[in-house]
C-alpha cells in the first residue's frame, strides 16, 4: 500500500482487503451519485492506459491498442444507451491526433503545415507543463509566445509577490 497520509482516490477492492484495519486508520466518505461519473472515469482512465500500455511492442502494437480502444467503445455502445455518441466515435485505425483545423477560404497563412508549426505549444494543449525558471527544457517565453499567436482571445490573470528582506548591515 501506498505511504500514509492523506488521499483522494476511490478504495478499490484491492485497497479494502489489504489494509489491517487494526493497524491503520481508514478515512473514508461515499461516493455521491452527482460526482460518480467524473471519479469513475478517472479510474477507468488509469485501468485502460495500463491495458492499453501493456499490448506488446511490434510492427503491430499501435493497430492493436487502437483495436482494443474500439472494442472497448463497442462494447460500451452495447451497454449504454447513446448510439449517436458512440458508434460516431471509434477510432480511426491510423492513430491520427488532430493537431489544427484552419478555414482554407480564409487563409491565415500560405503554408498551413508551417504556420501550425510555429504556433502550436511544445508542450500540447492537453498536458500542462510546469515553469520554474530553469534553463533547461521548455521556456515559459516560448510557450506564452505559442499559445498568444494560436488563441482566439486571451485573459490574463497576474499575480504579483512582493519579497521583503530584513538586513542587519
Amino acid at each position: 500500500m501506498e505511504q500514509v497520509g492523506i488521499y483522494e482516490k476511490l478504495i478499490t477492492q484491492l485497497i479494502d482487503k489489504n489494509i489491517d484495519r487494526e493497524v491503520f486508520y481508514l478515512g473514508e466518505r461515499a461516493l455521491e451519485g452527482a460526482e460518480a461519473s467524473v471519479w469513475l472515469s478517472r479510474f477507468l482512465t488509469k485501468i485502460m492506459e495500463h491495458a492499453i500500455a501493456a499490448i506488446p511492442s511490434g510492427a503491430s502494437q499501435l493497430t492493436e491498442q487502437i483495436g482494443l480502444a474500439n472494442k472497448l467503445v463497442l462494447w460500451l455502445n452495447d451497454h449504454v444507451q447513446d448510439d449517436q455518441l458512440i458508434t460516431e466515435n471509434l477510432l480511426d485505425s491510423q492513430g491520427r491526433i488532430l493537431t489544427a483545423l484552419f478555414d482554407k477560404k480564409n487563409p491565415i497563412s500560405t503554408d498551413f503545415p508551417e504556420f501550425t508549426k510555429a504556433i502550436y505549444p511544445l508542450t500540447g494543449l492537453s498536458q500542462s507543463e510546469l515553469f520554474c525558471g530553469s534553463n533547461a527544457g521548455i521556456s515559459l517565453d516560448t510557450e506564452l509566445k505559442r499559445e498568444i499567436r494560436s488563441a482566439d482571445k486571451i485573459y490574463w490573470l497576474v499575480s504579483f509577490i512582493k519579497w521583503c528582506r530584513h538586513s542587519d548591515f
